[in-house]
């Protein structure tokens, strides 16, 4: 396959990866596929280090746009970076001694459930309805970033939806607020994943480069409309995303 054309199909899928990631995540979905098939004798570690390096540029200038328009909840996102740093060292960790694809059928029915919660509470999100947050919600960020952060570094798909999902039911957030406290968080998974692959696996540097500068170019474009046209739009792509992701894992577990 040319080299150029590779580089050429991956700009392209790291541009739309940043648009969808950074509105409500699930950026992976676009870009972890198009790697594998383009490289599909690389060992796997060594294209899920480059994904990261190519999405954390984005998803920190998502955190970026949306921290001039939209305040961030630093006693609730600050814990939950922590945790979440923590938490996804030890999910890389643990993809070797583990198999991620075990996760499939749990992850898959978790995303079915809160589809189906978030479309049938069509309020869920809308308007902030957070308390003054204290220790307990600091407790609850610790326990949301440990979690998945350890979910993003051993397996990952979700990971943004997953968040989303949790700042809103449990900390009372709208959807702007729980898409920039996401964004805190995903940076510090991914630091660790990055961190972990660097120092374990060959990274492939290079491709890594093109790929984050066009992941970049659709971070700034996604966080823009998502600023522009506010909860009601990010609602929406959410559940496209998890629709998309539902109808992904079902396929990898039931007819691959």
């Amino acid at each position: 396959m040319d080299i150029d054309f590779v580089f050429l199909a991956l700009g392209l899928a790291a541009f739309f990866a940043g648009f969808v990631d950074s509105i409500v995540g699930g950026g992976g979905l676009i870009q972890l596929p198009v790697l594998f098939t383009a490289f599909p004798t690389t060992a796997p570690a060594t294209l899920f280090g480059t994904n990261k390096l190519a999405s954390i540029v984005g998803t920190s200038s998502a955190a970026l746009q949306y921290s001039r328009r939209v305040a961030i909840p630093w006693r609730v996102a600050g814990p939950g970076a922590v945790a979440a740093l923590v938490g996804s060292w030890y999910g890389a960790k643990a993809v070797a001694y583990l198999d991620p694809s075990i996760l499939r059928p749990l992850i898959l029915v978790l995303l079915v459930l809160v589809a189906a919660y978030t479309f049938m509470r069509k309020e869920l999100g809308a308007v902030s309805n957070e308390p003054e947050h204290g220790r307990r919600s600091a407790a609850l960020a610790l326990a949301i970033g440990g979690v998945i952060g350890f979910y993003d570094g051993f397996f990952g798909p979700g990971t943004g939806s997953f968040l989303i999902f949790l700042f809103i039911r449990l900390l009372g957030m709208d959807f702007l607020r729980a898409s920039v406290s996401a964004k805190i968080l995903n940076v510090s998974t991914n630091l660790a994943a990055i961190a972990f692959f660097a120092g374990n696996v060959e990274l492939m540097w290079k491709l890594a480069a093109v790929m984050a500068a066009c992941n970049l170019c659709g971070s700034v474009l996604g966080s823009r409309m998502a600023l522009k046209h506010g909860t009601g739009f990010v609602r929406r792509m959410f559940l496209g995303v998890v629709l998309v992701l539902i109808a992904r894992l079902t396929y990898d577990t039931f007819f691959r």
